[in-house]
């Protein structure tokens, strides 16, 4: 028992499922970045992703960067987002490397690393079709051109997104066609890449079917360790652990209720039209969390209750044959933006397990299981 809402992080979990792919992606000549993005960079997980032997780390939030610098942990830091103009003396100062596609924002980055005294080191992303960051190929070459006329940075880098925002996933043919211009770039500007980055957690697919990564040498992985997931398709990876995280609320009221509200209907507190099901009187339990505390629509029970609906502060659902009680508490699986939503929530406590203390097994993960084999 803690205080609710909550959620329950096992580093131990965290921590084998991060070795297992450093090792699965090394097997290969692929090193790893962890995102920490999605759990707020905190800073028990990230230095238990340290522990498991990945060397760096990446944030698209210059606050988490900033930070994580501050903790002092030993790790190679990178923005994973072009810097806004905004938050340049920052990047500068906190990130390691940043992620680049804007030849305004590298003159401003050096011109900051020059005050600084430092050299500022860049990866510059193109577009293989995602159409969220990326410099179109035809136009690298000059934009390559540009920036290395710029004092005070230094290209490391060639990397690219996929399956973020258009869902385009990393085919053999995309992977090599990305590979096959980083090696052009490198010949052609005598560049020596150390990051060839070739995408994140919706590249497992491609990594296990491929023979030959090519020049990618680099992968940025995140939603794969925290819910051992791919995520092009949202299959478990074999071996890793689903229930690292664990969102878990408390019944406030139990009792047996109509399934359809009665009375003049309109709107809900959200501006939706709700429509429900007459199932006659069921038992209703109220959940003390809501839509303020975390993305509701991202949770699915970990017993065999249904979610109903929600509120800003209360989750409803159909306990079935199960009678709750208040002080009960309920737990919850949680997709990738439940997990981001939680971990960034002033309402949700963070619970830590301790990496000695003997996991428990939840007989509902064998149906998780049978159900990801099945489909």
């Amino acid at each position: 028992m803690g205080l609710t809402p909550r959620v329950e992080i096992d580093l131990a979990k965290i921590k084998q499922n991060a070795k297992i792919l450093k090792d699965l992606y090394g097997k290969k000549g692929i090193q790893m970045t962890a995102v920490v993005k999605g759990v707020a960079a905190d800073i028990k997980i990230a230095e238990t992703i340290l522990e498991s032997g990945i060397t760096s780390l990446a944030d698209s939030k210059i606050s988490n960067l900033e930070k994580l610098k501050k903790a002092n942990l030993k790790a190679t830091m990178i923005l994973l987002r072009t810097p806004a103009p905004s938050e340049i003396e920052k990047v500068v100062q906190y990130a390691d490397i940043s992620m680049n596609t804007e030849i305004g924002v590298i003159r401003a980055l050096s011109n900051e690393a020059i005050r600084q005294n430092k050299k500022h080191k860049i990866i510059i992303m193109v577009e293989m079709g995602d159409l969220r960051e990326g410099i179109m190929l035809k136009d690298a070459p000059d934009f390559i051109r540009e920036t290395l006329a710029c004092p005070g940075i230094e290209i490391v880098g060639i990397g690219t997104n996929f399956a973020c925002f258009g869902g385009v996933v990393p085919t053999e043919q995309k992977m090599n066609e990305f590979s096959e211009f980083a090696k052009a770039m490198e010949q052609k500007f005598s560049l020596h890449l150390s990051y060839v980055s070739g995408g994140n957690s919706a590249n497992y697919n491609w990594l296990m079917k491929t023979k030959n990564p090519g020049a990618v040498n680099h992968i940025r992985i995140g939603e794969s360790i925290w819910l051992g997931r791919e995520t092009a398709t949202g299959k478990l990876i074999p071996q890793l652990h689903p229930d690292a995280f664990r969102f878990i609320a408390e019944v406030i009221e139990s009792n047996i209720k109509p399934s359809v509200p009665f009375g003049s209907v309109e709107k809900n507190a959200f501006g939706e039209s709700v429509s429900f099901e007459n199932r006659g009187n069921v038992r209703r339990a109220i959940i003390n969390a809501g839509r303020q505390d975390i993305l509701v629509s991202g949770l699915t029970p970990m017993e065999p209750f249904e979610l109903l609906g929600s509120s800003s502060d209360h989750m409803i659902i159909d306990s079935k044959h199960i009678h709750l009680q208040p002080g009960d508490e309920i737990s919850f699986f949680l997709n990738y933006g439940a997990l981001i939503s939680a971990m960034t929530s002033p309402y949700v406590y963070k619970m830590y397990k301790n990496e000695k203390q003997r996991s428990r097994t939840y007989p509902c993960l064998t149906y998780m299981y049978r159900q990801e084999k099945s489909s």
